[in-house]
């Protein structure tokens, strides 16, 4: 293994280590002197990937939303509009249950909130809660429109996120989401 990998590895695991003591202690009651410990190194091996906890609390939330960025270019290329809006709701529900621990935070966390808002706040980065808007309401959508997306994206991140459906099954909340965002938005849904 190269000096590289090991650093990777390290870094790796110090994020996973530090999404499960948000979800268990919240981003303000954890501190990097808890991550080191819980992974078995010392503070300073923190630092090395690290300077601050809001730099490990970015760290945490960056994949997922770039992954929902590629969602949504991905979305955009769809040839019709249905099929947009389909693409961009089944790759949100998608994300939104395959990172239940951190939706779970971001629905209920202000430290996670403000990574988040900080990371979205980046002049290099187009906000992509408006090109989530703008796929699935439209160009110029009306407020009803507008609050119809909110309650879905909202919804879909409360439900995947929360304690309440936690013994559900990915497979069975996503399909169940997803025939909930059709629902809102008027799409025709899956039979069967």
């Amino acid at each position: 293994m190269t000096a590289g990998t090991v650093a990777e590895d390290t870094r790796s695991r110090l994020l996973a280590t530090a999404l499960k003591l948000f979800s268990e202690h919240g981003v303000e009651g954890t501190s990097l002197q808890m991550i080191a410990d819980e992974l078995g190194v010392t503070k300073a091996a923190v630092y090395y990937h690290f300077k601050t906890k809001d730099e490990i609390t970015e760290a945490v939330a960056a994949p997922a939303l770039r992954e929902l960025g590629v969602i949504l270019d991905d979305a955009s290329t769809q040839r019709t509009r249905g099929a947009q809006i389909d693409h961009a709701l089944a790759g949100f529900v998608d994300l939104v249950v395959r990172h239940r621990p951190l939706v779970g935070l971001f629905n209920t966390d202000p430290g996670i909130i403000r990574a988040i808002n900080r990371s979205l706040e980046r002049p290099a980065d187009e906000n992509v809660m408006e090109r989530m808007m703008s796929l699935l309401a439209g160009p110029d959508p009306d407020l009803a429109g507008i609050l119809t997306v909110k309650v879905l994206l909202a919804g879909a991140a409360l439900a995947a996120g929360g304690c309440a459906h936690a013994d559900v099954d990915d497979r069975t909340l996503e399909q169940h989401l997803i025939d909930i965002g059709k629902r809102l938005l008027g799409r025709p849904r899956r039979r069967g």
